[in-house]
This record gives structure tokens, sequence and C-alpha cells, in this order.
């Protein structure tokens, strides 16, 4: 089954990247502070920020833990049945292919899988759903509000659908594979939807 995703955020995220490519290239031409980096797609875009979640040991987790990091960033859920799943194995598996000619690199980076649905992904649930696709990842999820909080820092969209005949309910959300700089600023998003070598390629490309 297909998810619909009826909110534009995608779109906006990936057009926001376009945009800001002539700045971008504006930027480098005159130098300045932060001239190193303002060749990123996303390089001035607003998204990420601090956040406090929980780990699947009960343990909070902050943003700032990652500082000095690579991080990749994707917001899903567990329950999700077949986006997510999809989209995570093909980034876990692109940073497999680059970790063997990285890897160093790839043992500093720092996978992360953020819940979107807290009333089902208790930290034992997330913890086992990012332990199935690589012990890398980490799995977060926390309180509706700490969730919230963390999806408005990365502008990633949810929102609950409507409940099936048994109770059941689908999360409607924005599919982005963030990169993120060791700084905390966006790179770009990885493209999971070509397939785990041109995530590797992302990798290798962004992740100096």
């Amino acid at each position: 089954m297909t998810l619909a995703f009826k909110n534009p955020a995608v779109s906006v995220l990936r057009a926001l990247g376009v945009a800001l490519l002539p700045a971008c290239l504006l930027l480098t031409a005159c130098g300045g502070p932060g001239a190193a980096t303002v060749d990123y797609p996303l390089a001035g875009a607003k998204i990420g920020g601090p956040f406090t979640l929980i780990d699947k040991s009960g343990k909070t987790v902050r943003w700032s833990d990652f500082d000095g990091h690579y991080r990749i960033v994707y917001f899903g859920y567990t329950f999700c049945p077949d986006a997510c799943p999809t989209d995570v194995a093909v980034a876990m598996r692109g940073l497999d292919i680059y970790a063997k000619t990285h890897g160093a690199q790839a043992d500093a980076l720092r996978p992360i899988f953020i819940s979107i649905d807290p009333a089902r992904d208790t930290p034992q649930v997330v913890g086992q759903f990012a332990a199935a696709f690589s012990p890398r990842l980490i799995g977060l999820t926390g309180t509706p509000q700490q969730v919230d909080a963390a999806a408005k820092a990365f502008a990633a969209y949810y929102a609950r659908g409507k409940d099936s005949a048994d109770g059941g309910y689908l999360m409607d959300h924005s599919r982005s594979a963030f990169l993120m700089a060791p700084n905390g600023d966006p790179i770009t998003m990885l493209p999971v939807d070509r397939g785990p070598q041109a995530v590797a390629d992302d990798l290798a490309k962004w992740i100096k």
C-alpha cells in the first residue's frame, strides 16, 4: 500500500534547495564568513535545530549531543506500511556502501530515525525498528510535544490519518532524509528515491 502525501511540504523543501542555489553562488563569489559551506544545496535553509527526545533505553537525547558529527535525519513511524521502511533501508544500504571506502567517516556519521507517531512508537518499539535496518541507526521518540518541536525544527510535515474500522491509522508525512553538517547546518536531502548507490555517492560528495 502506498501512502498518499497530501501536503506539499516535500515539494516545497525541494524547491527551497533549488531556489537557494543562486544565492549560494553569489555568496561564494563574495567570500566572507561561512564561504566554505555555501556550496551546500540547502545552505541557508532553516532546517535543523534543538530538540530533546528519548532513545531506546529511555535516555534523554538532545540535538547538541551530535555536535561534531555529520548526521542523517529522517522522520517517519514504525507502523508505516511502505514509505518509511523503503526510505530507511535505502539510506542504510547507501551508508554501508559508503563505509566500504570511507570507513572512518562512516563510523563518525550518526543516522537518526525520529518517530512522528509517539502514541504507538515507544522507546522499545523505535529501538527494535532501528535495529532491524542497521546497528548504526539511532531511533528516537518522545512526548507529542517533544516530537512536534523536533519536526518543526526540521520543517517536517506529519498528520494522523483517519481511523480504520479496526482502530488503526496511517500517518501522512514528508519523506526527506536530511544530511546535516557537524555544526548542525543542513547540507542536502539524500536521494533515497534513486537507490543506495546514489545515497553513497552523495555522502562521498559532501562529507569531507
